[in-house]
C-alpha cells in the first residue's frame, strides 16, 4: 500500500499528465489541517509548491492561494514560531516539532499569510538596526526569502553585503538563495549579470542562483532569456559536468507553460544543436505537459477552487 508520501507524488504526475481529476489532490490536502505529523505536511507541501509554479503567473492565482492558506492557517496559529527565551536566545524543540513548524511557516510565508510576513519583516527589522542576528537558523531561509520579497532595495543590499562578509558556508548558500526571491526585476538582473562575469558569486553557486530566478514568477522570464543568451559560456564550464548541465536545463525549462515558451524552446535547441541532449528532450516533454494542462484544465481547476472557497 502506498505512503501519504508516496500518493502526493503520484497523484501530482498523473494531474500534469491530464488523466486525474483536477480536484483529486485539493480534495485530498483539504484534510492536512488534521494531520500532526511532518511527512504527510511535507509531501503535500511539494505537490502543492509545483501546482504554484503551474499557476503563479495566471490571473486568478489568488484563488490558489487563498484555497492553500484556509488549508495552512490553523495549524500555523497552532505552532506559531520557534520560541526563544527572555534573553532572547533560540530554544530548540523537539526534531519532529521543528520539522513540522517549519514546514508549516514555509506555506504560510509562501502562499501570503499577513501574521508570517509581518514576523519576517519585524526580523529583517531588528538584525538591520541592531547588527545583531536573532532569527532562528532552522528559519533562516524563509525570513530571508520573505523579508527580501516584501522590503525595498536597502534590505537586498544588507542580504548581500552579508552574504560577501560570511565566513560560513551554509549561511553564505542561504542568503544568496534569499537574494533571488526579490520582486525588483533590476535586482534579479543584476544577480543574473554578475553570478556569471564577476567572481563575486562562488563558481560552484552559479547554477543555483540562475535556476532560483527561474523559480521566481518575477523571476522566470528573465532566467530562460539569461540561459539562452549565455549558453555557449554556461555550456563551456559546465558541459562536461553531466549531472550540473542537466540541472541548469531542468531548472530553467521545468515550469515554462506556454505555447510561445515552448517554441522559444524547441527553436533553442535546434539552433544550439542539442537535438541529442536527453535533458532537452525531457524539458520538451515537461513543458509539452504543462501547456497541455493550461489548455484543458486551467479553467475547470479555478472553477472548482472557486466553488471550495464559496462552500
Amino acid at each position: 500500500m502506498l505512503g501519504f508520501q508516496e500518493w502526493c507524488q503520484g497523484i501530482l504526475g498523473g494531474q500534469r499528465a491530464g488523466y486525474l481529476p483536477q480536484n483529486v489532490p485539493l480534495q485530498m490536502i483539504s484534510y492536512l489541517s488534521q494531520e500532526t505529523e511532518f511527512l504527510p505536511w511535507h509531501a503535500a507541501s511539494r505537490a502543492l509548491y509545483q501546482l504554484d509554479k503551474l499557476l503563479d503567473r495566471t490571473e486568478d492565482h489568488s484563488l490558489f492561494s487563498d484555497y492553500v492558506l484556509r488549508q495552512v492557517e490553523p495549524k500555523y496559529h497552532k505552532l506559531g514560531w520557534p520560541a526563544t527565551s527572555p534573553e532572547g536566545s533560540y530554544m530548540q524543540a523537539a526534531y519532529q516539532t521543528e520539522e513540522l513548524q517549519r514546514e508549516v511557516m514555509m506555506l504560510a510565508c509562501s502562499f501570503g499569510n499577513k501574521h508570517c510576513h509581518r514576523q519576517a519583516v519585524s526580523l529583517i527589522s531588528d538584525w538591520i538596526s541592531s547588527n545583531k542576528n536573532r532569527i532562528p537558523p532552522n528559519v533562516r531561509d524563509i525570513v530571508y526569502c520573505t523579508g527580501v520579497s516584501l522590503m525595498d532595495e536597502d534590505v537586498w543590499e544588507f542580504i548581500w553585503m552579508k552574504f560577501h562578509s560570511s565566513t560560513a558556508i551554509s549561511e553564505k548558500k542561504v542568503l544568496l538563495e534569499a537574494l533571488t526571491c526579490s520582486d525588483n526585476i533590476f535586482l534579479l538582473n543584476r544577480l543574473l549579470n554578475l553570478s556569471l562575469t564577476s567572481d563575486l558569486v562562488p563558481d560552484q553557486d552559479v547554477i543555483d542562483v540562475i535556476i532560483h530566478v527561474g523559480r521566481n514568477p518575477l523571476g522566470r522570464h528573465l532566467a530562460w532569456r539569461y540561459f539562452r543568451e549565455k549558453w555557449d559560456i554556461l555550456n563551456s564550464r559546465y558541459g562536461e559536468a553531466l549531472f550540473m548541465n542537466s540541472k541548469l536545463i531542468s531548472g530553467v525549462t521545468e515550469f515554462l507553460n506556454t505555447e510561445a515558451e515552448l517554441n522559444e524552446l524547441k527553436e533553442f535547441i535546434l539552433t544550439s544543436g542539442g537535438e541529442s541532449a536527453p535533458a532537452f528532450a525531457r524539458a520538451v516533454e515537461i513543458v509539452q505537459a504543462n501547456v497541455k494542462w493550461h489548455v484543458l484544465f486551467q479553467q475547470q481547476f479555478y472553477r472548482w477552487l472557486q466553488k471550495a472557497l464559496d462552500g
